[in-house]
Formats: C-alpha cells, structure tokens, sequence
C-alpha cells in the first residue's frame, strides 16, 4: 500500500493539472499525462513493449472526459466554431476527418510505427509553431479565414491521426492553424477542444482493439486503455476544467498566445527529450 499510495497521489494531481490545461488553452492535458502515465506505469512492472501504447492509450481515454467538459464550457461562452465541428454538408466537416484520423492512428499505425522519428518531427513542428505564438504578431494570419474544399479531410485527418498516436488532444496543432486562419485565440482554443473530443472517442475506441488481448499490460486494463488511470485522472481533472476555462476568459489575448507557446515549447522539448535528440 505505501507504494501505491504515492501513485495515487501522482495520478490525482496530474489530473488536475491536466483539466486546468485543458480548459485554459484546448490542449486536452495529454502534454501531461502521457509521461505520467508512463512513469506510473513503468513503477509497477508494465512491460516496456506496451509501456508507451498504454500510456497515450489512458491520456486519449482521459482527455474525453476533459474535452467534454471544455468544449461545454467554452459553448457556454459562445466560442466555439460549430460550423467547422459540424457544418452542413456534414463531410465539410473538421471534426468527422479529425475523428477518421485518430482512429486509423490508434487502430492501424500506432502498432506498427516507431513512436522516435514521429516524437522527433511533432517536437520540431511545435517549437516552430510556440515560436510563433511567443514572438510573433498576435495579429499575423495566411489567411482570412479557415479553408474548406479538400482541407478537412487532408489537414483535419493529419491533425487526428498524430494526436492520436501522441495521446493529445490535438490542441497544439488546432489551435496555432486557427489562429492563423484569421480566428480569435480564444475561440480557437474553445474550437480546439471540440477538436479534442472528436480525436479521443475514436482513438480510444481505436486503441482498445488494437491492444485487445496483448501481453503485459498493467491490471484492469481494456485493450490498451488502463481504467485504473482513468478513474484517477478524470476524479481530480473533472473540478479543474471549468476553471481553466475562466481562467481562458480573463487573460488578455497576447498574454494568453505567449502562455501557451511557452507551454508549447516544454512540451516540444520533453517530447525530443524523448526521441532521444538529447
């Protein structure tokens, strides 16, 4: 019991920590459970062949949850694009592609494809881009507003497949491209976490029959989601989102762009950290 008792306490403050965030900047929170997760896991015996599958297996699972209650929340606040989440005709739609991606990331090549070379690519991409929100213009944009025609399913399934197979919501991605498609920071962000829940409920369902009957999972598993972790996670996380989300709401714009790029680049960081650039 004293060895479980510190995990507890971990996975209970992750949680919180992780529904702040994802109310605050539409991020889901995966930037921190995943190497939680990880780190609990590995402490009690996880097998290293499916230590990392479980880990962002568990985020993704927790980040419904959290993106749920973010995009409520932020609805609640009118800033949420609904006619990028599900416009008329619905294949125009952002959030459909992005859920087709995340679950051909989970199912298909998240058990097939090396977790360094796609860490290494997302950890370059996201420094460029918090570089972008730190230094740049807040007013800079490529254009006015956010495309249709093939970039829903083009960019909308790139966006889910990667978030999926890192375990984010896919917040990192979403929310500098709205941004620069003309979009308020705060409604891309509130966007970005309807964008979340489109990813997590297809990756998860993804990542539970691709993990379905592997070896070495931790107890009280579904595939390779950990219930245990999910419990955990959403108690905590579950109180802290709708105070992100006011949080989002009383910070001024070019305040709230330079936190999350500062953000942003820790998680590049420990994500090339992890692919072993340094």
């Amino acid at each position: 019991m004293t060895d479980i008792l510190p995990l507890i306490a971990l996975l209970l403050g992750v949680g919180a920590l992780a529904g702040f965030t994802a109310g605050l900047f539409g991020i889901g929170g995966g930037a921190v459970m995943v190497p939680a997760l990880f780190f609990a896991f590995a402490a009690i015996g996880v097998d290293p062949d499916v230590l990392m599958h479980c880990a962002v297996a568990t985020s993704a699972s927790v980040i419904i949850v959290n993106g749920y209650r973010s995009t409520r929340s932020h609805l609640a606040r009118d800033s949420v694009a609904m006619d990028l989440l599900w416009p008329s005709p619905w294949w125009r739609s952002y959030a459909l592609w992005i859920g087709l991606g995340a679950f051909m990331g989970a199912w298909w090549l998240a058990p097939r494809l090396g977790s360094d070379g796609l860490t290494l690519v997302f950890a370059c991409v996201a420094m460029i881009v918090s570089a972008q929100f730190i230094f740049g213009r807040p007013s800079f944009t490529l254009r006015e507003r956010v495309p249709g025609g093939m970039a829903p399913p083009l960019v909308g399934g790139s966006v889910g497949a990667l978030s999926a197979i890192m375990g984010i919501g896919g917040g990192s991605f979403s929310v500098p491209l709205l941004t620069l498609c003309g979009m308020p920071v705060h409604r891309a962000i509130g966007t970005a976490a309807g964008f979340g829940l489109a990813i997590a409920v297809p990756a998860t369902i993804g990542f539970i029959i691709s993990g379905w009957g592997v070896a070495g999972r931790p107890p009280g598993s579904l595939g390779y989601v950990n219930l245990v972790g999910f419990g955990m996670i959403v108690a905590s996380a579950w109180f802290a989102v709708p105070i992100g989300t006011a949080s989002a709401h009383r910070l001024d714009a070019t305040l709230l762009r330079r936190i999350f790029g500062l953000c942003l680049a820790l998680v590049a960081i420990n994500m090339a950290r992890k692919a072993g650039l340094f």
